[in-house]
């Protein structure tokens, strides 16, 4: 953890609400006029598209399970090394995975260079002055072994819905972006397991901060569920791990946020359209604070050295 050069880290899988937690940052680093260093979790894959699609075969023929949730499909030491290195440096390295085409016409222009979609980009050291790093990506908080990422970060937010609806995401955006078929999908499903429940959801325990949607219709059998529950047929369950950490003051939340309500003495419950307005509300306070100390603590280090 560091005072003058903070690390944030927001976890979860994908379909936890990405565009929503991208704005509510956006926002609130615009406001303070703030410039995050941004890192990826898809650059720590241990494998490009081609190369994973290999390795998953390999694995299979001895049995064994690879999924992008576990150790064995990511560098966990290498994004341990990274948040370490900023929280002391204010610098690091970064690379990224080009998810399409359109990525990769656009660093392929900054790099002068002639990269696909699936491929990773090259590691660059990021020496420009910036005020946080911030990552979003699968492991924001994951422990394996020595390695615990969780250790070198000052603020950790879980974005996760419950485990029905992230199916549900899942099958959907499988099918109609990549036209998988329902069986492969829930294959998917089933060889992740393990490493969802070893590797993804432990994380959740040590954020200080989750936000879980929750639908209001039914979705007990995810594998007929014909639409995604929208955000108006949802709740978002936010629960602090300590609230005394950041002062938090319910009653302000409480009165902010039409048709919230405590469910208990650390959680609070916000209707899911509220989602991003509830996270600028209880997240820019805390950033501005990291902030405020970030800078007095470089100012004083300044000082001292004249």
């Amino acid at each position: 953890m560091s005072e003058k050069h903070p690390v944030i880290a927001v976890t979860g899988s994908s379909g936890a609400g990405t565009t929503t937690v991208k704005n509510a940052f956006e926002h609130i680093f615009h406001r303070e006029n703030i410039k995050p260093l941004v890192v990826e979790g898809d650059s720590f894959h241990r494998y490009n598209r081609a190369e994973m699609k290999k390795a998953l075969e390999e694995f299979a023929k001895k049995g064994k399970n690879l999924s992008h949730f576990g150790p064995d499909a990511n560098h966990f030491d290498l994004l341990a090394e990274t948040f370490a290195t900023y929280g002391r440096t204010g610098k690091c390295k970064r690379r990224y995975y080009i998810h399409s085409d359109a990525e990769a016409v656009e660093h392929n222009a900054r790099l002068n260079a002639n990269y696909k979609a699936g491929e990773f980009t090259p590691w660059e050291t990021i020496s420009d002055k910036t005020d946080l790093l911030f990552y979003e990506g699968l492991h924001g908080g994951v422990v394996d072994g020595k390695i615990d990422v969780a250790a070198y970060t000052d603020l950790l937010i879980g974005v996760v819905p419950i485990v029905n609806l992230e199916w549900i995401q899942k099958i959907f955006r499988d099918n109609a972006q990549r036209g998988y078929s329902a069986e492969a999908i829930v294959d998917t499903i089933l060889r992740r397991m393990p490493d969802y429940v070893n590797y993804i959801t432990p994380q959740f325990s040590r954020t200080d901060i989750n936000f879980q949607r929750v639908p209001t219709v039914d979705t007990s059998n995810p594998f007929i569920a014909r639409d995604i529950p929208t955000p108006d047929e949802s709740f978002v369950v936010i629960r602090f791990r300590d609230p005394a950490k950041f002062n938090t003051d319910f009653p302000y939340l409480l009165n902010m946020i039409p048709n919230s309500f405590m469910s208990r003495r650390n959680t609070i419950v916000v209707p899911g359209g509220k989602m991003g307005f509830a996270m600028e509300l209880i997240l820019a306070p805390i950033i501005h604070g990291m902030i405020e100390k970030s800078r007095k603590a470089k100012s004083s280090k300044v000082k001292a050295a004249k």
